[in-house]
């Protein structure tokens, strides 16, 4: 991996895509990629006793799922609220943000959290997201980070079969986090992988 002037650490070429750390002025195009996806299946989480079951089952009609748009997400702080290290790398063809991925790092668990990942649709089944992925898992690396987190809805099975295919598994769950938003009904699943 190269270095830039700052020391900061520089991603480089896939393909005809470029990947490097976020600069301010990405801002408007990284907030404006389209997030949208279908999908005919959605992982059901059914409580039982003793605990849950997720199943994958087919959807018909088919799911066509919009994010809300929402605040820019802090990306340098831990799930608890305090200042950690975090980084933004951002797809680039040409002048086009194709694809970002953030990340930040708590060094009290050492864990890695994805913030957010996104390939515009265009640019989806291509490598966008995989490359994506393994700079996020450089800076885990980069930071002495034990495992890299994320959180997924249980309606976005395309997600989840790519973070299963990177080394992610499923490592919990939470049935309330969506309550009183725009996604109330969701299942937040919450994936983890070793850090290499």
């Amino acid at each position: 991996m190269k270095r830039t002037a700052d020391g900061a650490a520089a991603p480089g070429t896939t393909g005809t895509v470029v990947y490097r750390v976020a600069r301010p002025e990405d801002g408007e195009a990284v907030a404006g990629i389209d997030t949208s996806f279908t999908t005919d299946s959605v992982f059901e989480v059914s409580a039982g006793e003793g605990g849950f079951r997720v199943v994958e089952t087919r959807v018909e009609p088919p799911v066509h799922k919009v994010f809300p748009a929402d605040d820019a997400d802090g990306g340098g702080e831990d799930a608890e609220g305090g200042p950690g290290p975090g980084r933004t790398v951002v797809a680039l063809d040409g002048d086009e943000v194709c694809g970002f991925v953030t990340a930040s790092f708590a060094p009290w668990n050492r864990r890695l959290t994805i913030r957010d990942i996104a390939v515009a649709p265009a640019w989806r089944g291509r490598g966008v997201g995989r490359t994506l992925m393994r700079h996020a898992v450089g800076f885990a690396k980069e930071c002495g980070a034990a495992h890299v987190w994320l959180e997924v809805s249980n309606v976005n099975a395309p997600a989840v079969h790519a973070y299963l295919r990177a080394g992610f598994v499923l490592c919990g769950l939470d049935t309330s986090l969506y309550e009183g938003t725009e996604s109330a009904g969701e299942v937040a699943l919450f994936m983890s992988r070793r850090v290499d």
